[in-house]
């Protein structure tokens, strides 16, 4: 499949915070929006990755405004932490995108809060980094991305056991941390508009890629490539039906700065099963319609992290 870039607005004089931007996706959409004039902000749990990061932007887009910054999305101390850095400094941030996640670890683990890893990561670490910086969020009237995935399309929240300490298994814990990340989300466009935030909230999802979630990952107990993101770089390299770490960045871009953001649609590919292809919107998938649950998530999340989600 052929890389596509989508054309995008000037961002100059806006600030960026992205998560997982220090490689694959997260990394071009860095790149793409310092290009366009953004200051970006990126948090990383690897500093030494987020430096080769940097640099490799720079080399691309000589004269980009980027910022590095310690985050690990496992640790509520270490959101918090950010946080609180960034509301004293006080400045307005104009866009966020929730990017960073893990993928289905081989056996259940846990956070440093005790939360199931990727419930925890994927989900309650990006609820308390929207809850510590709301109010700036608000003062830049910002939008938000929020990164989904095909996975959110099935599956459910099991309420009685949210934290997988029943029976763990990595892929249907993974679509549960999508589609609660999925429902925040909405619940967070609806609450801003009903108290005049100002925050728009919109979801987006990157189709199927050869990104790194399902390669090697010692730290999750992954010692070898999955076959399942063997596969995918096939079918990637050959054009059949896949993205490209490229092509997936481009619904993350669209929903970002898009003039007329959308909360009740998916930002996702085009092309068949919305698995590649260009950027287009599409149907949002049924685990994400229900905004009776939606409210529930939200509730359920402030209880978690402790996080006061207020602008």
């Amino acid at each position: 499949m052929t890389d596509i870039d989508i054309p995008l607005p000037s961002l100059a004089g806006r600030r960026a915070v992205l998560t997982g931007g220090s490689d694959g996706m997260g990394l071009v959409i860095a790149e793409r929006l310092g290009a366009a004039g953004a200051e970006v902000l990126l948090p990383v749990r690897n500093r030494a990755k987020g430096d080769r990061a940097v640099q490799t932007i720079r080399e691309r887009v000589p004269g980009a405004r980027l910022e590095l910054h310690d985050l690990d999305l496992s640790s509520l101390a270490s959101v918090t932490a950010f946080t609180e850095g960034l509301r004293t400094d006080g400045r307005p941030v104009h866009l966020l995108v929730n990017n960073a996640g893990v993928m289905t670890p081989p056996a259940r683990q846990t956070t440093a809060d005790g939360f199931e890893l990727q419930l925890g990561t994927n989900h309650l670490g990006h609820v308390a980094l929207v809850g510590g910086i709301l109010p700036l969020l608000a003062a830049g009237r910002a939008r938000v991305v929020t990164q989904v995935s095909i996975a959110a399309r099935s599956g459910r929240i099991d309420w009685d056991d949210v934290q997988s300490e029943r029976a763990y298994d990595g892929q249907r814990a993974y679509s549960a941390s999508k589609i609660a990340l999925g429902l925040f989300a909405r619940e967070l466009d609806r609450r801003s508009r009903d108290a005049g935030w100002g925050v728009r909230s919109v979801l987006s999802h990157p189709g199927v890629a050869p990104t790194n979630l399902l390669a090697v990952r010692p730290e999750i107990g992954r010692a070898a490539d999955t076959s399942s993101v063997r596969v995918i770089r096939w079918m990637s390299s050959h054009g059949i039906l896949l993205g490209t770490v490229r092509s997936a960045a481009q619904p993350a871009l669209l929903a970002a700065t898009t003039a007329e953001p959308r909360s009740d649609v998916l930002y996702g590919p085009r092309g068949p099963l919305n698995l590649g292809g260009a950027p287009t919107t599409h149907a949002l998938y049924r685990p994400l319609r229900d905004l009776t649950e939606a409210a529930r998530v939200w509730e359920e999340s402030r209880r978690l992290t402790g996080v006061a989600l207020h602008a």
